[in-house]
């Protein structure tokens, strides 16, 4: 039989963390917790106003991945964030996935705390737990894959995390995919990932054809493969107009030098 995909590997982990998680600190207690949190800084807001003048930009902050290994060995999350800030990034994303992707939570707080940006938390949110964990961490946002889910457990954990003054960026790979979150309604972001969970490989023209099934109003995120100007104008072309980038920032001396050669 067939070896587990990376995807399937990395739920079996997420899940174990969360069970951990939950035995550590009682569900109860981190919705109070997050009850006390301050407002959130609207990041779909940020993102859709940066889209309408031309480009929005989710600038990420990752050290590590399972298909690159490590990616950025000097990892400074607060000084990444405040460069990204100064050249044009409309978002933040931080990872916080420990075990495949050497992030923490505390990579998220750094970024936070360094500039006025809003931010995603970046990682596999599989549970009403870590929704709350995510507010009280301090996000603006959190991720949520449509491979990773059960139509209900999207529909459920979607309206948490709105319930908890989060935003919602949707991952999809396909079109089924697509037509699953659209379905959640407008007030949640569509992020299309042109890397394939199951083996890792990328492809540009996913976005491009996503983009295409929908409707021409409604922002779509173009995520991962993105290196070059010719890959951004490939889909600004396309109609695309908000993306988030990280490995070709990550590997820069400078990651805000990059994004701004990158996008402006």
């Amino acid at each position: 039989m067939p070896g587990p995909t990376v995807l399937q590997g990395i739920l079996a982990d997420k899940t174990r963390e969360i069970e951990a998680g939950r035995a550590r600190l009682p569900l109860g207690e981190l919705r109070s917790r997050a009850g006390d949190m301050p407002a959130t800084r609207g990041f779909r807001p940020s993102l859709e106003q940066a889209a309408a003048k031309g480009v929005g930009v989710i600038a990420e902050i990752k050290k590590a991945s399972p298909s690159a290994g490590l990616i950025r060995p000097d990892f400074r999350p607060a000084e990444i964030a405040a460069s990204y800030a100064a050249n044009g990034a409309s978002c933040l994303s931080v990872l916080t996935d420990e075990r495949h992707f050497r992030g923490h939570g505390d990579d998220l707080r750094q970024a936070r705390d360094a500039c006025g940006l809003p931010v995603l938390r970046k990682d596999f949110i599989l549970d009403a737990w870590q929704v709350l964990e995510s507010r009280c961490m301090g996000a603006d946002c959190i991720l949520l894959i449509v491979a990773a889910l059960s139509g209900p457990q999207l529909q459920d954990l979607h309206g948490q995390a709105r319930e908890c003054g989060l935003d919602v960026l949707v991952e999809v790979h396909d079109a089924a995919e697509l037509a699953t979150a659209a379905a959640l309604g407008q007030d949640c972001l569509l992020g299309v990932n042109n890397r394939n969970l199951h083996d890792f490989s990328t492809d540009l023209g996913t976005s491009e054809r996503l983009r295409a099934a929908l409707p021409a109003e409604r922002l779509l995120v173009a995520e991962s493969g993105i290196r070059t100007r010719a890959d951004v104008q490939r889909l600004l072309t396309a109609g695309i107009r908000a993306f988030l980038v990280g490995e070709a920032f990550m590997r820069a001396p400078d990651p805000g030098a990059a994004l701004q050669q990158l996008f402006f």
